[in-house]
């Protein structure tokens, strides 16, 4: 379903991606995981159009979206919930999930799927008229993943879902997720900091340092990996 092959990105005279490649097979969820500055966050950004890569190509559902605009990726069924949530403070729930389907035009389909979201996430109908920016840091991300489901796409990426979240709030999105990647076989490519859990939920992983893929293995390896033990998932 995505293919990177060989990408870079620099920041003017920093290279923050030194020729990654990884693939997300269709119905799967593949979780990138490494510490801080490896890279995690700017592959995201480039696969979705928000960083311009120096070099190499980006293939989704076998077309080249390498360079494209991001309104133009998303229209292609590509939708990126980032790093922060990032929903709109002053708008309401329903307005931040409206702005979520700005490409669609079947009424009839945004109505069903404001009832796919709300049933997914009750706490988003009971605050439907409250302000996003007043919401709890989870149900921001709730949020983010449901305007991110407005879009109707074909596959979606999530950059730290459980960032300055309750783990009780956390078990609830994850659950979330993996019934979404069961239920409609959405694949998911999963940035995550919490390590155990993404490899718990992914059925493959990679290890990302400084802008590079240390190890590329299914979950079940990585998981039980001395060195990954270690050095992500607390020995």
């Amino acid at each position: 379903m995505l293919e990177v092959h060989n990408l870079s990105v620099q920041y003017g005279s920093i290279t923050a991606l030194h020729g990654i490649s990884l693939s997300v097979p269709a119905r799967s969820i593949v979780t990138l995981i490494g510490g801080n500055g490896a890279g995690k966050t700017t592959t995201l950004r480039a696969i979705s159009g928000m960083v311009k890569p120096t070099s190499g190509r980006i293939l989704f559902d076998g077309q080249d979206i390498t360079g494209l605009a991001p309104h133009e990726i998303v229209r292609r069924g590509l939708a990126h919930s980032p790093e922060g949530r990032l929903v709109f403070a002053n708008l309401t729930v329903m307005e931040n999930l409206r702005m979520g389907a700005y490409l669609q035009r079947d009424s009839r389909w945004i109505a069903s799927e404001l009832d796919h979201v709300f049933g997914m996430f009750p706490r988003l109908q009971e605050r439907r008229e409250q302000q996003a920016g007043t919401l709890s840091g989870g149900e921001q991300q709730m949020l983010a993943i449901g305007r991110a489901l407005m879009s109707r796409p074909r596959f979606l990426m999530l950059d730290e879902p459980s960032l300055g979240i309750a783990p009780l709030l956390v078990k609830e999105i994850f659950a979330r997720l993996v019934e979404l990647n069961r239920e409609r076989s959405l694949p998911i490519l999963l940035v995550e900091q919490n390590a155990h859990l993404a490899l718990e939920v992914s059925t493959h992983g990679y290890v990302l340092e400084t802008g590079r893929v240390l190890l590329s293995e299914r979950s079940s390896v990585l998981r039980d990996s001395p060195e990954v033990r270690s050095a992500y998932l607390g020995g």
